[in-house]
């Protein structure tokens, strides 16, 4: 492609390499539907006007034409899918640029696990767009299995992938101004840097905010993101598998805040992904709820490209990349057809790309548990109430509680009835030993035991069962898959799903990974888990960096006094 030759089709003086004809265009820019045609020129668009002369010519027949979907914060290692099966997955639904900081796979094999997602995604039509991870490992309350300093981050900005730095998680080493984690802001000083920062107000959020923080996608409630919007932050509206914002927050999208506002998904699993569509599916949701179709669009496309800096992306205009979808409906955003850079990638829903899967040995074996007995897992009794971690249905948050435990012969015991069970996390990066004991209430689990060895964001394994025994089995059969998804129950494993990439990811199709993680919600509603999806609240609850109670591998943490209480 030439610019010479750019020039002269948006001219009219020669053909179109591809032509769209009558489209009704979905200006993101003056937020308006035009009617016209589209000329594209190798990778990018020519122009948009009465254009006749195309190479190839495709007549909408009055059908939409919108720019390609761009997810502003996600990482895709929730999805368990390894970077070439996403890809398989959310293409199709028009989306072809995302922003992600790989935190997940940073923390298992550091700055190389990153670079093997960046390699695996060179060939894809999706435009992975890096943030650094600020923070790996979150904390220094949990054991991760790399550790990446200010150095790494300040050599890693430079890439040529990068676009700024990943959300700051440790607000707490912010507004203590830790040297460290100030000088990886500071590093970043003329990129984008990126926030998260849960229930901060006031002078804290003001604090947060001036260190040089611009955006948040943590907000649950209207009048948290308003406050950190009028205080100058992007609001990212999350709506992901197990934390969902969007209808709390829609109404702060008005005529005079819009701009300042995205969608994101965050965490959003392969079964959600195959059923309901990754950034698409925000986009629809909040048309339902009232919000007018284009804006809804400019939220999931040219909002984000502004603020990320993203040149060429986000709309319909002479210069902008060919990243183009085109549907029947407004409000079902269902693409039939997929463009990236001027190539057709999708149709009716199915990609027209193979990938490929990347073999490296360094990505596999990567869990390396100290062996322990059972009785390692027990909990001696302490004196009068215990604190326990309650899941908040449909969100990332938690609170904490007192509860008497029930005891028995001087160890904490599950209390089914009360549906008080074990929770435990077990250090798999280095064998140090570490295991962390605490309680959980929510999961309803009336037999057995759920584990994972995806365990935000330092993934060890997390395992919350009613018995001592099935936790002990399904920990070590997570040891023997070296990583997946388990579920035990009466001593013998009932189901799993084998992560072999970092204990993250599965290299095997949606359908198949959708089908083996279906497989196991259904045995675990058997076995009386509430949640709708389980392992993704399990995975989070190993999180220091939300409110209220954490359990990691060195014990259970007080996120807001941001240490660790037993």
């Amino acid at each position: 492609m030439s610019i010479e030759g750019l020039i002269s089709v948006a001219k009219g003086e020669a053909p179109a390499d591809l032509l769209f004809s009558n489209a009704k265009i979905v200006n993101t820019l003056s937020g308006e539907i035009e009617e016209g045609n589209v000329a594209i020129y190798g990778e990018k668009i020519a122009g948009v006007g009465d254009y006749q002369l195309g190479k190839e010519v495709i007549d909408l027949k009055g059908k939409y034409l919108s720019p390609a979907l761009i997810d502003g914060h996600i990482h895709p290692e929730s999805s368990l899918l390894h970077i070439a099966r996403y890809a398989e997955a959310v293409v199709p639904r028009g989306v072809c640029a995302i922003v992600t900081d790989l935190h997940e796979i940073a923390n298992v094999k550091g700055l190389k696990g990153v670079e093997y997602m960046l390699n695996c995604a060179q060939a894809l039509p999706l435009d992975l767009y890096f943030m650094v991870p600020s923070c790996v490992p979150a904390t220094s309350l949990e054991t991760s299995g790399a550790h990446l300093t200010a150095k790494d981050v300040a050599t890693a900005l430079h890439w040529d992938h990068t676009i700024g730095l990943g959300e700051v998680m440790n607000f707490p080493g912010v507004l203590a101004a830790d040297k460290e984690v100030l000088v990886k802001i500071a590093s970043a000083k003329g990129k984008i840097v990126d926030g998260h920062a849960p229930g901060l107000g006031g002078k804290e959020l003001n604090a947060y905010i001036a260190s040089g923080i611009h955006s948040d996608h943590e907000s649950t409630s209207y009048e948290e993101a308003r406050e950190k919007l009028l205080r100058g932050m992007y609001v990212m509206i999350r709506e992901g598998s197990s934390e969902k914002n969007l209808e709390a927050l829609l109404p702060l999208v008005t005529d005079k805040t819009y701009k300042r506002c995205l969608f994101v998904v965050d965490d959003r699993d392969c079964a959600d992904l195959m059923e309901d569509g990754d950034i698409d599916a925000v986009v629809r949701k909040a048309i339902g709820l009232g919000l007018d179709p284009i804006r809804a669009i400019q939220l999931a496309t040219i909002n984000t490209a502004d603020y990320f800096r993203l040149e060429g992306l986000g709309a319909i205009a002479p210069g902008y990349m060919a990243n183009l979808i085109f549907f029947d409906e407004l409000a079902s955003l269902k693409a039939e057809m997929v463009f990236y850079r001027g190539k057709l990638v999708a149709e009716q829903g199915k990609p027209l790309f193979s990938p490929t899967v990347l073999d490296d040995e360094a990505m596999t074996h990567t869990v390396n548990i100290k062996p322990f007995t059972v009785d390692a897992l027990r909990m001696p009794a302490p004196e009068g109430a215990s604190p326990v971690i309650e899941i908040v249905p449909d969100q990332i948050i938690t609170k904490k509680v007192e509860e008497r435990a029930r005891i028995k012969d001087g160890f904490v015991v599950p209390d089914i009835e009360r549906d008080i069970l074990k929770l435990a996390v077990v250090e798999r990066h280095k064998a140090t030993g570490n295991i962390g004991l605490g309680l959980v209430k929510g999961f309803g689990l009336k037999k057995g035991a759920l584990a994972s060895s995806i365990a935000h964001d330092s993934h060890n394994v997390v395992v919350v069962g009613t018995n001592d025994e099935d936790i002990y089995i399904a920990i070590k059969e997570i040891e023997r898959l070296q990583g997946g998804l388990v579920i035990a129950a009466d001593g013998e494993v009932l189901g799993s799903l084998p992560l072999p990439i970092a204990g993250l990811l599965s290299t095997e199709p949606l359908e198949t990974v959708v089908s083996k993680l279906e497989k196991l919600k259904e045995i675990a509603a058997k076995l009386g888990s509430k949640p709708p999806h389980p392992f993704d609240n399990l995975s989070l609850l190993a999180l220091p960096v939300i409110p209220e109670l954490r359990l990691t591998d060195m014990g259970l943490v007080d996120v807001a006094a941001f240490k660790l209480i037993g």
